[in-house]
């Protein structure tokens, strides 16, 4: 067997996955807020047709709102599985994002806000960010960075890994962002894939008021990739915090010195040209970055941003996602940079140094939109009401949730608590493969159904298939893909075309394949269900982890849950749940296993369940479920738990009872 056939399990013989949850009532969109939504019902039924029956067109026209140093020819060129957008034009996502607001008048609007964990405020408009920006790609063109070379970031959230992105762009010098939490091992093997000979980085990072040494970290990353055979030219160092740290001669630059008067206008660059590789998290074997390129990831970031995140000039809008993920990448930096709008940055944790900090900061600056990850939601729940209603959070007319499914008890609190029932909340279903994001409720046009990712977004065409390519009927359970090309999608995984075509295109023929089950309702709304490779299959039912893991969470006296499957003789595998209550609660496992039948049925009954004092997460909040796994067959812990923000948690989880 070969290398790619390890990439990602065999789809299951059985061609579908049984959909058990009860399906929520909607909740209507505001008439105030309809009144003045980027898109309307007409609009999107309008566009969405377009979209999907005469793309080309569609796109043409989205397209004309950019700079084209040179126009584009041809709009598609679709060979299975490889897509170019924008054939022959020439752009600059620097430029898109920058200079194009600038050269229209609107350089002292404020572009990015940014707060650092000890309290600290720096704001840009658009023409300081401009600024930064060119001064920075000029310094990395003296260090002897060229138009396609890879440059790795490590970086914490500060404005400078911003202006870094962009710097990149500018110069056509592709970016691999790592997020600042891994460790050295996993930055030198990145750096390996993608052929980097330049890395940025800052002195020492803040999280939860402890330092993190990044450069030394960097340091060491470096050794592990030259005896890999990758050697690095040269470092750019941001002097963060004023630590002491090493510095090689000739290699490395402290950020300050290195940039001087010197600017550097933007390139023009194919519309095909290498815009940034993302190393996708928890990947085996060798790995796997995803490549995004210049215009059409450019266009498919800003107009999801616009219709589904609906932001507007009075807008300060905050994605709480670090840049080191997709999130952070699209939705953190390009999309409301590329719509000319104002972005917030955080740099540190959201309970620290108490668990109002989220709170707080969108009362003192008047945060008007917030897009942040159910992990995050639950764990505030799982604090009470109280807190949040200590704080002045008027100023909120939006709230969005990325990252996974959200269960519906969390949007509730979500939408009662955050939103005081006024602001639509607007789950997203998207991938790092996607770019942007695919199935939404736009906030103006669609009432919204908890639990349910909601519509597709323009020029995305779903279907719910089995094994065999059949497509499902409505409410069947099946697997997630997608008929028809867009452009933010991935051209490859890169390096590796078979890799790419195999994974996301040879498991069901002519489809693209996102890795996830879902079904689809009579009018049209997806129902994500989590992972393929999380579907639990008991006693021949095919069983989503992410409902039952809903249903747990729905029981008052619990706060989250992470079901895995355990190898089982008799059913083949039986349900694990590990809970976590709220605050000041002890749910009887007995009491949650009926709560579950009675909800979704006797079949998604656990078998096992584990009060949890705490679950194992990574620093930007995902549950690390391959650990769960371990720990539920009383295995070893194997792994590398260096991004986990608590490693402790597993030595504990393993020796909590289980009932």
């Amino acid at each position: 067997m070969s290398q790619s056939d390890l990439l990602r399990p065999n789809l299951p013989e059985q061609g579908s996955i049984e959909h058990i949850s009860r399906q929520e009532a909607r909740i209507p969109v505001p008439e105030a807020f309809a009144a003045q939504a980027n898109v309307t019902p007409g609009q999107y039924a309008e566009w969405y047709r377009e979209s999907i029956e005469s793309p080309e067109t569609f796109w043409d026209a989205r397209a004309k709102d950019f700079h084209w140093f040179q126009p584009y020819h041809r709009v598609l060129d679709w060979q299975p599985p490889f897509a170019q957008w924008f054939v022959g034009g020439q752009t600059n996502l620097s430029y898109n994002a920058l200079d194009r607001h600038v050269d229209a008048g609107r350089g002292d609007k404020r572009a990015l806000v940014w707060e650092g964990e000890e309290g600290e405020v720096r704001e840009y408009t658009y023409a300081q960010l401009l600024d930064e920006v060119s001064l920075t790609a000029a310094a990395l063109t003296r260090l002897g960075v060229k138009k396609g070379d890879r440059v790795t970031l490590y970086l914490p959230m500060i404005p400078e890994a911003v202006m870094a992105m962009l710097a990149c762009t500018r110069i056509g010098a592709p970016h691999t962002v790592v997020f600042g939490g891994f460790a050295a091992g996993a930055i030198a093997d990145r750096m390996v894939a993608a052929g980097s000979e330049f890395v940025i980085t800052a002195d020492i990072g803040q999280r939860k008021g402890e330092p993190l040494p990044l450069k030394s970290v960097v340091d060491e990353a470096i050794k592990l990739a030259e005896e890999q055979g990758q050697a690095v030219r040269g470092v750019l160092v941001v002097r963060h915090t004023g630590s002491d740290v090493t510095m090689q001669p000739g290699r490395d630059h402290w950020w300050h010195e290195a940039r001087t008067d010197e600017r550097e206008d933007a390139l023009p660059l194919d519309s095909e040209h290498p815009l940034f590789i993302l190393y996708t998290s928890g990947s085996t074997g060798k790995p796997k970055g995803i490549l995004h390129t210049t215009a059409g990831y450019m266009i498919g970031a800003a107009l999801s941003t616009y219709a589904a995140l609906d932001l507007k000039d009075h807008d300060l809008f905050w994605c709480t996602a670090d840049v080191g993920w997709i999130t952070g990448h699209t939705y953190s930096t390009y999309g409301p940079l590329l719509l000319g709008q104002t972005t917030f940055m955080y740099e540190g944790a959201h309970n620290y140094p108490h668990w109002g900090r989220f709170w707080d900061m969108i009362g003192r600056h008047g945060i008007t939109i917030l897009y942040t990850a159910p992990t995050a939601i639950r764990s505030f729940m799982r604090h009470g009401d109280d807190t949040p209603a200590e704080y002045d959070l008027s100023s909120l007319r939006l709230l969005g949730s990325v990252g996974e499914p959200i269960n519906p008890q969390a949007w509730h609190w979500y939408h009662r608590v955050i939103g005081a029932e006024r602001c639509p909340v607007v789950d997203t279903w998207w991938q790092t493969e996607t770019g942007s994001i695919m199935l939404t409720t736009l906030p103006g046009a669609h009432p919204a159904e908890p639990g349910t990712a909601g519509v597709p977004m323009f020029g995305i065409d779903p279907v719910i298939l089995n094994r065999e390519g059949e497509e499902m009927q409505a409410d069947e359970g099946g697997f997630l893909t997608l008929r028809q090309p867009w452009p933010s999608m991935l051209r490859t995984v890169y390096g590796d075309d078979e890799r790419y075509a195999k994974t996301y295109f040879g498991e069901i023929d002519g489809v693209y394949f996102a890795g996830d089950g879902a079904r689809r309702s009579e009018d049209g709304y997806v129902t994500v269900l989590g992972r393929v490779d999380d579907v639990l299959n008991v006693s021949g039912h095919r069983l989503s982890t992410a409902e039952v893991e809903s249903a747990l969470v729905a029981h008052p006296q619990v706060a989250e849950a992470a079901v895995v499957g355990k190898p089982d003789e008799m059913k083949g595998e039986s349900i694990f749940a590990f809970v976590l209550p709220q605050e000041g609660q002890t749910p009887d496992p007995q009491e949650l296993r009926q709560y579950v039948s009675d909800l979704i049925g006797k079949v998604a009954r656990p078998d096992h369940i584990v009060v949890a004092p705490a679950l194992p997460k990574t620093r930007s909040g995902k549950i690390m479920r391959r650990f769960l796994r371990q720990i539920a067959a009383g295995k070893s812990i194997e792994g590398d738990t260096s991004t986990l923000d608590d490693p402790s948690v597993l030595e504990r989880l393993a020796a909590t009872p289980v009932e």
